[in-house]
């Protein structure tokens, strides 16, 4: 399992729309092999068939596919945005932290959510997560975060 590790991590991106962040936190993911390059198409078009249900919070989508999809293992990237963007959902736009999730089962799908949950689950966290400006930062809050 790969969770937040550096190389699934980009800080101060830029997206033109909420495909552009999707395929991006996609394509860290397919960077790391962790998934294939299949896996980030699917993640658009569940988007495109399904709407934004993947934006869970304030500020934060979590865009997935299936586990047929071309998941190889476990993993979580992050694509921190320097300007905020809309996904279309009513409440919890404008998006800025874009968790691409990567599971090859049912249960790993769980566990990758619980981990994102402790971390997510405090403000505090979302708002360092939003300021981060490097890798560091972030491998910070992630360390004391799921603690605080």
């Amino acid at each position: 399992m790969k969770f937040l590790e550096e190389g699934l991590v980009k800080v101060g991106a830029t997206a033109v729309d909420a495909e552009d962040a999707i395929k991006q936190a996609g394509v860290l993911l397919a960077d790391a092999e962790t998934v294939e390059d299949v896996y980030i198409d699917a993640m658009v078009q569940s988007f495109q068939e399904n709407g934004p249900y993947f934006v869970l919070a304030p500020h934060i989508a979590i865009p997935h596919a299936r586990p047929e999809d071309g998941v190889k293992e476990a993993s979580v990237s992050l694509l921190q945005l320097k300007d905020p963007i809309t996904f279309g959902h009513s409440s919890n736009d404008p998006v800025q932290l874009i968790f691409g999730l990567g599971a090859s089962s049912s249960e790993e799908h769980v566990d990758l959510l619980k981990k994102l949950t402790m971390l997510l689950n405090k403000e505090e966290n979302v708002n360092e997560l939003r300021a981060a400006a490097t890798y560091r930062d972030i491998q910070t809050i992630i360390e004391t975060g799921v603690s605080k």
